[in-house]
């Protein structure tokens, strides 16, 4: 028999990926260097886990989550372990369900939205029955048992060729990551004379970027034999195939779709909120929702701009400071205290290209600024240290976030 609860939280943050966790850290930061003696910082996520999603094309992408609790702890912030199902901005409530209970409801004073993005289902004949993903850690998880299975029966083409569907960010580093994946499942030689086809609908691989890095693109996808198809579609899925909308036909029994984001469906949720064409809640400056008092968004599922012109990108570049803005923001106007204004003008990206490779590039038109193994030991700076939370330390949390605000020159 479902009941309903009510529990009251002075801040709620509903998603507990990187705009999530952080938006509740630094609630909680500013909570405590106020002294505020009613500091109640709830998040509520489904998983214990923040996943580390820009890893999970690399070969083994089980390591890539830490424990919420080892931050959110240390920051005096607190954890439910529920799926948000209904947003009631009017009377400041929202309905969970979680194993305890069918359905509860929190109450807040101020709510942060951050509930991130997810893969965008395409009209693809037989793609949901028959396609993989690496959008979250149970798709990633799915494709390696799959790849298990493939390497211990007796190969034929099918079995040996691998078809990528979508040549932006992650699907070009999944494309020069897959034979080392491969390798884990089938062993060094059966992983290095498999057929990998990576299929793009536009008339360039890396859509978003610009033509200073697409012949490092170019070269990284030659030297690891991927076979690139540009202006082709996918008619329809199937167990041992695809096919083209051109009417061919690749034998295939693993076919992978990078294609596609949009925000949450808690978006949707909020009745009366404006969104944009990826799902996406409008936000203000401050990073509140247009036309929602009290309640703010983060992340993948926030429509912001990152300065005068650009709109943020969905990235954990961007969620990281925005949870830290939206957070900060959120508990200043509790406080009664002046927000801050989001901005985010120095924009960088760093593609992963193979076991050697990589580029960095700065700027909204990419430049290029390091290639090759230099960009390489960038980039595994980034993916195992940068974007890592501190654990355990609450002044090496809490200075993440103050050094991060300093940084953007949007606080001191």
């Amino acid at each position: 028999m479902s009941r309903t609860d009510r529990n009251h939280t002075r801040i709620g943050v509903v998603g507990g990926g990187f705009a999530g966790l952080w938006a509740a850290v630094s609630a909680a930061r500013r909570l405590a260097a106020e002294k505020d003696g009613e500091a109640s910082v709830m998040l509520i996520s489904r998983d214990r886990y923040l996943t580390i999603r820009p890893r999970l094309y690399e070969a083994n992408p089980e390591p890539s989550r830490i424990p919420l609790a080892s931050v959110l702890g240390p920051a005096g912030a607190g954890f439910q372990q529920a799926s948000a199902s209904a947003i009631d901005p009017t009377n400041r409530r929202i309905l969970v369900d979680d194993d305890r209970a069918d359905s509860r409801e929190i109450s807040y004073q101020r709510l942060i939205l951050a509930t991130g993005s997810e893969t965008i289902p395409l009209p693809i004949d037989g793609a949901s029955e028959y396609s993989f993903n690496i959008d979250s850690l149970d798709g990633s998880r799915a494709l390696d048992r799959h790849l298990a299975r493939l390497g211990g029966i007796p190969a034929d083409v099918a079995r040996e060729s691998v078809v990528i569907v979508g040549a932006g960010f992650t699907g070009i580093e999944l494309a020069t990551a897959i034979r080392d994946r491969l390798a884990l499942h089938w062993g060094r030689q059966r992983a290095a004379a498999a057929r990998v086809v990576l299929i793009e609908r536009g008339q360039a691989v890396g859509p978003g970027f610009g033509k200073d890095s697409r012949p490092y693109i170019t070269e990284a996808l030659y030297a690891q034999r991927v076979e690139v198809r540009l202006g082709e579609r996918i008619d329809r899925v199937r167990p041992q195939a695809v096919w083209l909308a051109s009417g061919e036909r690749i034998e295939t029994s693993t076919t992978i779709i990078t294609a596609g984001l949009r925000a949450s469906t808690l978006a949707r949720m909020a009745a009366g909120a404006k969104l944009d064409d990826l799902g996406r809640l409008h936000v203000n400056r401050a990073l509140q929702v247009e036309g929602m008092a009290h309640v703010y968004a983060a992340g993948d599922i926030a429509r912001a701009y990152a300065d005068d012109e650009h709109l943020a990108p969905m990235s954990c570049q961007h969620a990281i400071l925005m949870g830290k803005v939206a957070g900060h923001n959120a508990a200043g106007e509790l406080l009664g205290l002046a927000p801050l204004p989001y901005r985010q003008p120095d924009h960088v990206t760093c593609l992963d290209l193979g076991s050697t490779s990589a580029l960095y590039t700065e700027g909204w038109d990419r430049h290029v600024r390091l290639a090759g193994i230099e960009a390489k030991r960038l980039k595994r700076r980034i993916n195992t240290d940068w974007i890592l939370p501190p654990q355990g330390d609450r002044d090496a949390i809490f200075e993440a976030v103050r050094s991060d605000l300093r940084r953007s020159n949007i606080y001191n």
